[in-house]
C-alpha cells in the first residue's frame, strides 16, 4: 500500500470511530481545501446530521438568549433555544479563521463533556494558517489524507453494540505507556494520552471488546499522535537501547524513566515514528516558544480597531455583540403604544416589538502605520538617513497619544530592505536605527514595492497604511537588478500607479539640493502629495510630514 492510500485508510478509519461515538470521542479536524475529496469525507459524516457554524456567528445563535420584545410582551422570562442547548454534532466552515474569542466559547461547550461534537473544515493553505490551538487540542483526529482518493475508498459503518466505550476496562500500565509515548515524541498537553486512551477504547467497543489490547494502543497512538509530535526520537531514544543514566540532568533522567514505560520498546515508538508527516521537523515550534503573532493570514477582521465617537442607532438584534440603546429603542416604541395597546389589551404597559430595537453604533477608526521608505543610496546617504532616523524617532513619540505605528523601509544597491516592521516601541525603534548600512545604486521602484506590500500587510490587520518616501529621484536600478536608468524610471512609475490604484495615501518627499520635475511627476503617478524639502533636518521634516498627513 501507498504512502497516499495509508493516509486515507487511517482517514476511514477515524471517520468510522467518530460515527460510532461522536459524543465520547468529541469531533476532528479536516484540513482540506474545499474538492470533490473533501466533499466525500463530509458525505460519510452525513449521519451525524451535523449543524453548521460560521465563524461570525453570534452568541445568541450559540446559546441561545431572552427575547427581549416576547418578554415585556408576556410579563414573564421567555428565552431562546441555541444550537448547544442540546446536545448537537457542529460543523465548522473555514476553521482557520476561527478568532480566539470564538474558539474559547466553543471550547468550553467541549470541555462541559455535554456530548457536543465539533467537526472543523481548516482551508488553511500554508502552515501558518490552521485551525485555533484550543479547538485541535481538544479533537482526537487530524484528518488530512495525501494524494487523489482511491476508487474504492469508503467508510466502513461499525454497526450498533450494546458495549458503549465507558464500558470498556483499561489497565494502568497501559494509560502510563500512553502518557510515556507522548512525552518520548514531546507532546505537553496532557489531552493527547487522555485522547489516545478513549480512541483505544472505542476500538475496542466496536469490536465488543471487554478490554483494551496492545494493538489499540498502538492505533490509537498512530491516529491520535503523529500531528501533535514536537521532536523525532533518534533510536537511542528508545527504551530498549536506552542506559540508565548517571551524571544527566533531572530532566534526563524523568524522560529516560518514563519511556522505559512503553510496552514493546522500540515497535510502539517505530510505529508513531513510521506516521510523522513528511514536514515535521520543518513546521515544529521548539518548547517555550509560540507562532509569530499576525502569522494567520485570516484577513482583516474589521475595518477599524478601536472605538471612535458615537453615531446615530439603526435597528438591530441583541446577539450578544450589539448594546442597546434605550432610549432610541422607547422612542421608536412609543407612538405605536395606542395602536398596539387596542390590540393587546392584556398586555404590559409597555409593549416593545423586534422592529423597535435600536442597537448603539460608533465611528471605527483604524490604527494609522507611517511607513517611511527612505533612499539610502549615493554620496548623501548617510545625511539622509540621518534625517530619516530623527524623523522617524519624533513622530514615534507623537504616535503613543494618537496610537499611530511607524515602520521603515530601506532602498539602495539592488534591493529594498524593512529594517524596523510597524510598532510603537521607541527602545526597538532607537535599537533598530543605530547602525544602518548607506550607499550604492538607487532602485526607487523597489522602495515602492516593497512599501507596497508592507502596505497591503498592514490594511489586513486592520491599520491604516500611510507611505512615506523620502529621495532624490535618480533612479537608476530596474526591478530586474539591472543599471539601465531609463528602465528604471519606467518601473517606478508603475510601482507609483500601483500605489495610486491601491488607494494608499502616499507622500513623497523630494530631498535633492533642487526640486526634481521627475519627482513632481512620479507623485502624480502615485496620487501623493509632493514635498521639496532639500537640507531639511529631521524637526522639520517631521513637521513636513505631520502638516502635510495631519498627524
Amino acid at each position: 500500500m501507498s504512502e497516499a492510500e495509508s493516509s486515507w485508510a487511517r482517514a476511514a478509519t477515524c471517520l468510522r470511530l467518530l460515527l460510532f461515538a461522536p459524543d465520547y470521542l468529541a469531533g476532528a479536524v479536516i484540513r482540506m481545501r474545499a474538492a470533490p475529496d473533501r466533499d466525500a469525507i463530509t458525505d460519510a459524516l452525513h449521519p451525524l446530521a451535523a449543524r453548521k457554524l460560521h465563524t461570525t456567528i453570534s452568541d445568541e445563535q450559540l446559546f441561545g438568549g431572552i427575547d427581549l420584545s416576547a418578554t415585556l410582551g408576556a410579563n414573564q422570562l421567555i428565552e431562546n433555544k441555541g444550537m448547544f442547548s442540546a446536545r448537537c454534532t457542529a460543523l465548522l466552515s473555514m476553521a482557520e479563521r476561527c478568532g480566539p474569542e470564538l474558539a474559547a466559547k466553543l471550547a468550553h461547550q467541549l470541555d462541559g463533556d455535554r456530548g457536543h461534537c465539533l467537526i472543523a473544515l481548516d482551508e488553511g493553505a500554508d502552515p501558518e494558517e490552521a485551525a485555533p490551538p484550543a479547538l485541535s487540542d481538544r479533537l482526537p483526529f487530524h484528518i488530512a489524507p495525501e494524494g487523489r482518493r482511491p476508487v474504492d475508498w469508503r467508510v466502513v459503518p461499525a454497526g450498533t453494540h450494546a458495549r458503549h466505550p465507558q464500558d470498556v476496562t483499561v489497565a494502568s500500565d497501559d494509560a502510563m505507556a500512553l502518557a510515556a509515548l507522548a512525552t518520548t515524541f514531546g507532546i505537553d498537553s496532557l489531552r493527547a494520552p487522555l485522547l489516545a486512551l478513549r480512541v483505544a477504547r472505542t476500538l475496542a467497543a466496536i469490536d465488543d471488546r471487554e478490554a483494551v489490547s496492545q494493538t489499540d494502543l498502538e492505533t490509537a497512538a498512530g491516529l491520535v499522535y503523529p500531528h501533535r509530535a514536537t521532536r523525532v526520537p533518534e533510536e537511542a531514544d528508545s527504551p530498549e537501547q536506552s542506559t540508565p543514566p548517571d551524571s544527566s540532568s533531572h530532566d534526563d533522567m524523568s524522560e529516560g524513566s518514563q519511556t522505559k514505560d512503553i510496552p514493546h520498546g522500540d515497535m510502539f515508538v517505530d510505529a508513531v515514528r513510521a506516521l510523522l508527516p513528511d514536514d515535521v521537523l520543518a513546521r515544529l515550534v521548539p518548547a517555550g516558544t509560540t507562532r509569530a503573532l499576525g502569522g494567520k493570514g485570516a484577513g482583516q477582521k474589521r475595518k477599524g480597531n478601536r472605538r471612535g465617537r458615537p453615531l446615530p442607532s439603526r435597528p438591530g438584534r441583541l446577539d450578544g455583540r450589539n448594546r442597546i440603546d434605550l432610549v432610541a429603542t422607547l422612542r421608536a416604541a412609543a407612538p405605536w403604544q395606542p395602536i398596539r395597546r387596542r390590540v393587546q389589551p392584556k398586555g404590559s404597559r409597555l409593549l416593545i416589538r423586534p422592529s423597535d430595537i435600536r442597537v448603539k453604533r460608533y465611528e471605527d477608526r483604524s490604527d494609522r502605520v507611517l511607513i517611511f521608505a527612505v533612499d539610502a543610496s549615493g554620496s548623501a546617504a548617510v545625511a539622509r538617513l540621518n534625517e530619516a532616523k530623527g524623523a522617524v524617532e519624533l513622530l514615534l513619540a507623537q504616535a503613543y497619544a494618537a496610537r499611530d505605528h511607524v515602520a521603515l523601509i530601506s532602498f539602495r544597491g539592488t534591493g529594498a530592505e524593512l529594517l524596523l516592521p510597524p510598532t510603537r516601541s521607541l527602545v526597538q525603534t532607537k535599537r533598530r536605527l543605530a547602525n544602518l548600512p548607506g550607499g550604492g545604486g538607487t532602485p526607487l521602484a523597489m522602495g515602492l514595492q516593497e512599501a507596497s506590500v508592507l502596505a497591503l500587510q498592514s490594511k489586513s490587520k486592520g491599520l491604516t497604511p500611510t507611505i512615506v518616501a523620502l529621495t532624490d529621484g535618480r533612479a537608476n536600478i530596474a526591478l530586474d537588478g539591472s543599471a539601465n536608468r531609463a528602465q528604471a524610471t519606467g518601473d517606478a512609475e508603475r510601482m507609483a500607479q500601483l500605489l495610486r490604484l491601491q488607494g494608499f495615501q502616499a507622500l513623497l518627499i523630494d530631498t535633492g539640493a533642487r526640486p526634481q520635475t521627475a519627482l513632481s511627476d512620479l507623485s502624480r503617478h502615485a496620487g501623493a502629495q509632493y514635498l521639496a524639502l532639500p537640507r531639511a533636518d529631521a524637526q522639520a521634516l517631521t513637521g513636513a510630514v505631520s502638516a502635510a498627513l495631519e498627524v
